[in-house]
C-alpha cells in the first residue's frame, strides 16, 4: 500500500498556490498571497479506546470495570485546559458508552458525531501472521478499505482558513487506532498488530502546518491504577 505523505499539497491547494505565485505579481503581493493559501494551525488528534466490555454477550456493553476506567479518563479530561472541538465516536455500544461517560465532564456544547467508519474491524493483513486470529479475505478487503477511508477523511493538515490550533477527540477501537498510527507516522501498514492500545488509554498525534505527523502518546494510562489497566 503506498504511504499517505500529508505534508502533499491538495489539488485546490496547488491551484491556490500557482495563482500566489504569479510571476506578473509583484514580490510583495507574491508573499502575501502564499501566506494567506498556507496553514498555520495544528491539528491533534485524541484517539481513545473505550473500556473493557463484556466479550461473551451480543451487546458487547462496557462491564463495570471498563465503566469506572471511563470515569477516571473523563475525570483526567475535565481538569486539562485543553479546549476540545468535537467528539467523533464509533456507533458500536462499547464505544458509545464510553463516549457518554466522557461527555459527561466535557462542555455540554462540545460538538459530538457519530460515524460508522469508526466502527471495528481488521484493517490490514498483519505481519507475522496472527494465527489465533484469522479474519477472511473478504473482511479486510471491505473493512480495510472502511478504516482506510477514515483515516484519510479525518488525518489531513488544518484548513488556511483555520487560525487556532484545535484538538478533536475520537472515540473508537484497539485496531482502528493502531492502523491509525502506523498509517500517520508512515510506517508499513502490516506491523499494526504489533502495538497493544489499552482500554481508555489516550493516543495523541498532532499534524503540524507543513503536514509533519508526531506522535505525542501511545496508550497512555496515567490515569488509571495499575490494577484497573486491561487490554481486552
Amino acid at each position: 500500500m503506498p504511504s499517505l505523505n500529508l505534508t502533499t499539497t491538495t489539488r485546490r491547494e496547488s491551484r491556490q498556490l500557482a495563482v500566489a505565485k504569479d510571476p506578473n505579481a509583484s514580490k510583495d503581493k507574491q508573499r502575501e498571497l502564499v501566506g494567506k493559501y498556507k496553514p498555520t494551525a495544528n491539528r491533534n488528534i485524541i484517539l481513545i479506546r473505550h473500556g473493557q466490555y463484556v466479550m461473551d454477550s451480543k451487546e458487547k456493553s462496557l462491564s463495570d470495570l471498563g465503566r469506572k476506567q471511563a470515569e477516571l479518563l473523563a475525570d483526567r479530561l475535565a481538569i486539562t485546559d485543553i479546549k476540545f472541538d468535537a467528539l467523533h465516536m464509533s456507533p458500536l455500544n462499547r464505544a458509545t458508552e464510553t463516549a457518554d461517560i466522557l461527555l459527561q465532564k466535557l462542555p455540554p456544547d462540545l460538538v459530538r458525531k457519530m460515524d460508522p467508519m469508526l466502527e471495528e474491524g481488521p484493517p490490514y493483513p498483519p505481519e507475522p501472521a496472527a494465527y489465533h486470529w484469522v479474519p477472511s479475505t473478504n473482511e479486510f478487503v471491505t473493512d480495510g478499505m472502511r478504516i482506510e477511508a477514515a483515516f484519510r477523511k479525518y488525518f489531513h493538515r488544518a484548513s488556511p482558513r483555520q487560525t487556532d490550533d484545535s484538538t478533536e477527540i475520537f472515540v473508537c477501537h484497539s485496531n482502528v487506532i493502531r492502523y491509525f498510527v502506523c498509517r500517520a507516522l508512515q510506517f508499513p501498514p502490516e506491523g499494526w498488530l504489533r502495538l497493544s492500545v489499552a482500554n481508555c488509554s489516550i493516543t495523541w498525534l498532532q499534524i503540524r502546518p507543513n503536514g509533519r505527523v508526531t506522535l505525542k502518546s501511545l496508550s497512555d494510562v496515567g490515569h488509571l491504577p495499575h490494577k484497573k489497566v486491561t487490554f481486552g
